[in-house]
């Protein structure tokens, strides 16, 4: 029997495990952190060995393959050690994908991919099929496939699950865009980061589909190294060669691999970046062969993400936005330029190596104020400091909601869009996103 030992005890470990169990491998699950009830639970009715808050080399250099939370880096000693010892190392996703033949939609780039794949998974669910969410949302594509399988998986992959990924296949690919991010985990050269991201076209053949934005000009040059062999669908905000959706003259066009066209202003999400979102989405769910009538339903009336630049409130005629998804520069850029109101801007947390120049221009023409929130803010001092304007130091998301109540005047926006990573202060994005609505609503 062989031995599939799982690093890391979250929703994709566990899913993972539940997974290997039931193909018949000898499993065991080791997370250095202490794993929560749930999850413990779900191990343990499985019959699945594991054990918490430290790791036994023993009983994990001796795996036949060992499967990677996407958190764990490859320099983790554990990992250099499995590396050393000739174990191959798989991500979760890659595991789930030995045991289905359903279609893969994945979806990946630097900003939009939570918006993007709910919004085809969206339109799929709409159109009656049979479809599961996974991969960075939704849960595990590995316990899908093992207990709840799905003709589709529209499954949205970081940089880090792509790593790990080596014979999977995307029978649809979506690259949004590529933009700095995870450096720290790249050693900080963008080449490494770009080369993860590309790892989406791997494997596709003459029967796959990629999207991918035809405006980025790294995509550009990153395309001119690889022989592809996918049909591709290029988009782009306005026209461009070769591009297949678009926007002329308020309409929004997909013109293969059939005509499609509705009112620009019907679309549900707003702003430039989502015009983006909403065209890869409207091109995966047309290759699909979903109806016209149901694309453009699901345009119109899809609700959105939750920490993607939610509404959360107004009070004292401030509106508040919660963009907690928001962790690098590129994502602050997007938010602040569909910023029309004077704009209190909430940003840091834990860098990532971010070169914070791009937004400088926008901060200076949207926003009236600027609240630090980290547990060290030295870097964003010396950014943005010399701009002038009115800045708050805060290490508490309370000190940081108090400080925007106070800088605010009637008419502004305080805007959540942090461009950093969460775990200085908060579990993760999510946690600092919800801790931002509940003390907003009571103000």
């Amino acid at each position: 029997m062989k031995r599939i030992v799982i690093l890391g005890a979250g929703e994709s470990g566990v899913g993972a495990a539940a997974l290997a169990k039931k193909e018949g491998f000898d499993v065991f699950v080791s997370d250095m952190s202490a794993i929560t009830p749930h999850y413990k639970a779900m191990l343990d009715e499985r019959g699945i060995s594991w054990e918490e808050g430290h790791h036994t080399e023993d009983l994990i250099l001796n795996a036949d393959e060992i499967i990677k939370s996407p958190g764990i880096p490859e320099t983790a000693p554990l990992v250099r050690k499995a590396v050393a010892a000739g174990i191959p190392i798989i991500s979760e996703i890659e595991f789930a994908g030995r045991y289905t033949g359903a279609k893969m939609i994945c979806i990946t780039g630097s900003n939009g991919k939570t918006t993007t794949t709910s919004l085809i998974y969206h339109i799929f669910r709409k159109a009656g099929y049979d479809a599961g969410l996974a991969g960075n949302i939704g849960h595990s594509l590995a316990l899908q496939v093992a207990e709840e399988p799905h003709e589709y998986y529209i499954i949205e992959l970081s940089s880090f699950q792509l790593d790990n990924m080596y014979d999977f296949r995307a029978n649809i690919a979506i690259l949004l865009n590529i933009t700095p991010d995870h450096l720290d985990r790249y050693d900080f050269k963008m080449q490494n980061y770009v080369d993860a991201k590309m790892r989406i076209i791997q494997n596709q053949t003459s029967r796959d589909a990629f999207i991918y934005w035809n405006d980025d000009p790294i995509i550009r040059r990153e395309l001119e190294k690889y022989d592809i062999r996918a049909v591709q669908f290029p988009f782009s905000e306005l026209k461009e060669q070769g591009s297949i959706a678009y926007i002329e003259a308020g309409q929004y066009v997909i013109e293969q691999p059939e005509p499609f066209n509705m009112e620009q202003e019907a679309l549900s999400l707003t702003g430039r970046h989502n015009i983006y979102n909403s065209l890869a989405a409207g091109i995966a769910g047309n290759i699909a062969g979903i109806k016209k009538d149901i694309i453009r339903q699901s345009l119109s009336d899809f609700p959105g993400v939750e920490h993607r630049l939610e509404r959360v409130a107004t009070v004292r005629g401030v509106s508040y936005v919660n963009d907690s998804k928001a962790t690098n520069v590129d994502a602050c850029w997007y938010a602040l330029d569909s910023m029309r109101t004077p704009t209190v801007l909430i940003i840091g947390g834990k860098d990532k190596g971010n070169d914070y120049e791009p937004i400088k221009p926008l901060i200076r023409e949207k926003c009236r104020a600027l609240v630090y929130l980290g547990a060290d803010n030295r870097k964003l001092h010396d950014n943005f400091d010399a701009l002038g304007l009115p800045v708050r130091d805060t290490q508490s998301m309370k000190a940081c909601v108090e400080a925007c109540y106070e800088l605010a005047q009637p008419g502004d926006t305080v805007l959540l869009s942090p461009c950093c990573a969460s775990f200085d202060l908060f579990k993760n994005m999510e946690d600092r996103g919800e801790q931002f609505k509940e003390l907003v609503r009571n103000l």
